[in-house]
């Protein structure tokens, strides 16, 4: 199985030749090496190692925090890794091996316990939005028109004026005062002011 090596480091004043070292000893037979920021998503010798790499491959690297900006960028680019069969090592991360069935059980017990996290976030912040809503809370953009404004507006319309003349008048685009109206015809306009 070959085993292809991945160091990277953040700034210009550091040098990758200390991980090259420990993973050309730990058996890498190729090394793409970069100066680039974690932060950065668009790190081009990441991205060409991970198209080398065939079915049977191992990528290593000598700590998570070389790869991955963080625990849901790990679990995608191991997802990825998975799902085209590549095998994935850490050097100082033991645990993150999954060329061992060990290995692959903790990574799947993380990727559940990120899942679990993003449902709770899911939950917590439907809930806040409902209790915000029942406060009163309005999402979205604001109203272009107060209801005052609206009032008038509907009756202008109500009275056969024309939506483009009432929207100059008010400094909006004409399907503002079109969203006033009932969608089939005028009526008396009560329940729109509300939209």
């Amino acid at each position: 199985m070959p085993i292809f090596g991945y160091a990277r480091v953040s700034t210009d004043g550091q040098t990758v030749a200390a991980q090259v070292a420990q993973l050309r000893a730990a058996g890498a037979a190729k090394v793409y090496s970069e100066t680039a920021s974690g932060a950065k998503s668009n790190r081009a010798e990441l991205a060409k190692v991970l198209r080398v790499l065939q079915s049977g491959d191992v990528l290593m690297v000598t700590r998570l925090d070389r790869l991955a900006r963080s625990t849901r960028d790990l679990l995608n680019i191991l997802h990825q890794l998975g799902e085209k069969e590549i095998g994935f090592k850490s050097l100082a991360d033991a645990w993150c091996d999954t060329t061992t069935a060990h290995g692959r059980l903790l990574l799947t017990l993380l990727a559940g316990i990120a899942e679990f996290e993003r449902e709770l976030i899911r939950a917590r912040t439907g809930d806040g939005r409902k209790r915000a809503m029942a406060r009163g809370v309005r999402f979205g953009r604001p109203r272009k028109l107060n209801d005052h404004q609206r009032r008038e507006a509907i009756a202008r319309l109500e009275a056969g004026e024309t939506q483009a003349d009432v929207a100059r008048t008010y400094g909006v685009d004409a399907t503002t005062i079109g969203r006033l109206l009932p969608p089939f015809g005028t009526g008396d306009g009560g329940g729109a002011i509300a939209s």
